[in-house]
């Protein structure tokens, strides 16, 4: 069981899956308990956020030293840069809706990239996504036990 429920959390920190997918898979194929398969489907789907949060912004000045990612990165905090006393005072807010909607594409890898793109410092990112992703992590496991339905 410990083996298979590692698999979910591996499986949870995967950008394309995250915990959206993983909790089907414990709950349906591997016929997991409920609260050990979203433990490990909600802490890996957090492990990649500590280091997207953290990396993003080294990666892209290492990437800035040729021309071309010079270019875009320019183009694109000066689009962003507009809005940012904006995103400065909603912004951890706005991610945390944005990672819990059970979606695909709006999970951690998409709001940690979101929060580097708006400038959110990591303090405040960090903790919403992880409400985020709990809350995620609730609403996929009650539909996928029946007791919630997304589309009525």
């Amino acid at each position: 069981m410990l083996y298979n429920l590692i698999k979910i959390a591996f499986l949870s920190a995967l950008p394309v899956t995250e915990l959206r997918g993983a909790i089907p898979v414990g709950l349906n194929c591997y016929h997991l308990p409920v609260l050990p398969t979203y433990f490990f489907a909600v802490i890996g789907n957090i492990i990649p956020a500590l280091f997207l949060l953290k990396c993003f912004q080294p990666f892209s000045e290492y990437l800035r030293r040729w021309r071309l990612f010079e270019l875009f990165f320019s183009w694109l905090f000066r689009r962003t840069g507009k809005y940012e006393e904006k995103y400065e005072k909603y912004g951890a807010l706005f991610l945390f809706f944005f990672v819990v909607i059970p979606l695909p594409g709006t999970g951690v890898w998409a709001g940690s990239a979101a929060a580097f793109l708006f400038g959110i410092r990591f303090w405040y990112a960090f903790p919403m996504m992880v409400a985020g992703v709990a809350c995620a992590g609730i609403i996929v496991t009650l539909t996928n036990l029946g007791i919630v339905s997304l589309f009525i």
